[in-house]
């Protein structure tokens, strides 16, 4: 179990607008909300996503990103303005003292008056290098393990910057967010661990990406999703 019930420091939401490259477009750049917002099974009254294909969704609605991270990407990077406050990963939650290995697939989590359940961890794409201005930072996210993680909306309700995080039930607790990642962004192939994975209740991507895994017993190339289609 987590050591504490963390505040949420920061509330952020986001509005899409084009990006860098021709025909993109993003909501990555989250800016912090002082009122209580309204959360609803696709998300936080006010906050949008550039490509619903990827980003989004039910499964996807609410992302956390630790702050805790940003010391360790200051010292890693050097200086970087967008590390100066809260938002750099287009966070919609940012609270300090949880991170990947403090949560685990399937917990559900009380905060203001909404129940959330933590659906996966972050799949970083190539919006992260754009934003960053660093060509392997989707990558670099990956390899770290520091992604943050989606929450789906069990209960809809309010939240707002100051509310608790409370754990409220833990029904998978051998799998860490970060477990669990490290197995989607291992190129070697474990058969047995695949399975185990599968057994999960994993959203409808992550299970076709490891079913497909074990069918052809190779691991997919992640090159578009890191750095994006040549064609833009």
């Amino acid at each position: 179990m987590p050591a504490s019930s963390p505040r949420l420091d920061s509330l952020l939401t986001g509005s899409a607008r084009p990006f860098t490259r021709p025909g993109s477009h993003s909501a990555i750049d989250k800016q912090p909300r002082q009122d209580r917002l309204q959360v609803t099974f696709l998300g936080l009254a006010g906050d949008e996503q550039g490509d619903l294909r990827v980003h989004g969704g039910v499964d996807k609605a609410i992302h956390h990103y630790p702050r805790d991270h940003y010391p360790v990407w200051a010292a890693e990077l050097g200086a970087h303005p967008l590390l100066e406050q809260p938002g750099a990963f287009g966070e919609n939650f940012s609270s300090s003292g949880w991170c990947e290995t403090d949560v685990c697939l399937g917990d559900r989590i009380r905060v203001g008056t909404a129940l959330l359940e933590i659906s996966q961890g972050r799949m970083p794409c190539w919006k992260l290098n754009d934003r960053f201005e660093l060509a392997q930072m989707a990558l670099r996210v990956q390899q770290s393990g520091r992604t943050g993680w989606y929450y789906r909306v069990l209960e809809q309700g309010a939240v707002a910057a100051g509310d608790t995080l409370e754990l409220v039930e833990r029904p998978h607790a051998q799998w860490s967010v970060a477990r669990l990642s490290a197995v989607l962004f291992d190129k070697r192939l474990e058969p047995g661990l695949l399975r185990e994975c599968l057994a999960l209740p994993l959203v409808p991507n992550w299970r076709r990406t490891l079913e497909k895994r074990l069918e052809q017993r190779e691991v997919e190339d992640w090159t578009s999703r890191l750095q994006g289609r040549s064609e833009g």
